[in-house]
Order: C-alpha cells, then sequence, then structure tokens
C-alpha cells in the first residue's frame, strides 16, 4: 500500500451491528436476537473490536439466503456501504482481514491508561481520522497508524507514545487477547454471567 493516501487507502468491506441491521430493514436489537435467541447468526465471520463484532460484508449480504425464513437484503443500503468503504475488497474469511483497531486496542498498545487522551489527539486531528466509522465507532487499519507512530511522538508534549512492541505482534498476527478484543455482557446478560 506504499504510495496511496490516507483517504485512498484500500480496507475489506465490513459491517457493525447497525449496518447489518439496516441491510436486512430491521431495528439494531433485531440483530442481537439472531444471535442470543435465534441463534441464526454468530460470530463466525465476525472480527471483534474494542469489544464489538463486524462482520464482513461479503457474509453480510448473504445472510438472508442462509436463514430459515429468508430476508430480503437492501440493495440500495449495501451499494452505500460499498461506497462508503471504496476503495475496498470483498474478504470472504475473517483470517484474511489486516489487522484492524478500535480505541481500546489502541489505548493498549500506545499503553495509554485510558482513551481519552487518543479521543483528545483524535478531536485535535494530531492523530490520523478513522478509517472507518461503523456503528458510530472509529475503527482503523493498524499499519498506517503504525507509521504515522514517529511523528506522533514527534509531536506529544505529555505523553510518549511508545508502542508496546508484545502486543503489536499479537494485532499483528491475531493473538490479540486483551482490552477490546472480547465482547464484555451488557444489561441483562451481564447479570448473569456474574454470578
Amino acid at each position: 500500500m506504499a504510495g496511496e493516501t490516507r483517504s485512498a487507502a484500500r480496507k475489506p468491506y465490513l459491517a457493525g451491528g447497525a449496518e447489518f441491521a439496516a441491510l436486512y430493514d430491521v431495528k439494531r436489537l433485531q440483530v442481537s436476537q439472531w444471535i442470543s435467541r435465534d441463534h441464526t447468526l454468530d460470530y463466525r465471520y465476525a472480527k471483534i473490536i474494542s469489544g464489538s463484532p463486524y462482520w464482513l460484508l461479503q457474509f453480510a449480504r448473504r445472510f438472508g439466503e442462509t436463514t430459515p425464513r429468508p430476508r430480503q437484503l437492501n440493495e440500495a443500503e449495501l451499494e452505500r456501504l460499498v461506497k462508503e468503504q471504496s476503495p475496498g475488497y470483498w474478504v470472504g474469511e475473517v483470517e484474511q482481514l489486516p489487522p484492524l483497531v478500535g480505541q481500546a486496542e489502541l489505548a493498549a498498545l500506545f499503553q495509554l491508561a485510558d482513551s481519552a487522551l487518543l479521543r483528545k489527539a483524535i478531536g485535535t486531528g494530531r492523530f490520523r481520522p478513522a478509517d472507518y466509522t461503523l456503528s458510530g465507532s472509529p475503527i482503523w487499519l493498524l499499519e498506517p497508524v503504525v507509521e504515522d507512530a514517529p511523528a506522533l511522538r514527534a509531536s506529544a508534549r505529555g505523553v510518549q507514545w511508545a508502542i508496546d512492541e508484545q502486543i503489536l505482534a499479537a494485532l499483528r498476527d491475531g493473538t490479540y487477547d486483551g482490552p477490546g478484543s472480547k465482547i464484555i455482557p451488557r444489561g441483562r446478560a451481564a447479570s448473569k454471567t456474574a454470578k
């Protein structure tokens, strides 16, 4: 990807929970019910980033054909997602994804106590813009973030922005199991797991 500008970086097509719901003209809660109640949807074709699932758009667009009652895909929404994420490419397996990170993984990578410093750097334009915003959350391709790290360190005043090399290696090879790597149950589901 050398020589590509930030805005022209190719990225795999993805869909978060909100986008998945829009693809089938349902409320976002319905996507959760397909997982927890109906068991027609799972995380096999999803990457967990900052505690939330992001499905391969390749899988999401065919999901309606796999359910007991076929569901109609909203072609206009699919076209919108593809256009919004272009230039992009289709991925069939999660293992084919490049390393992707959200705020939780970035806070761990840069050894930040919390993501408030990261949000401040993003808000002031010192940190590169997110490559995606899916379901209201920013997501980055890891490698451009790493490439930008020296400039970020050079412009920093109070934060070192030092990369944890073990976390970087784990993110690159797909073995990262730190903050953001798992879905944390919320609401009633959280109280059931706490017992």
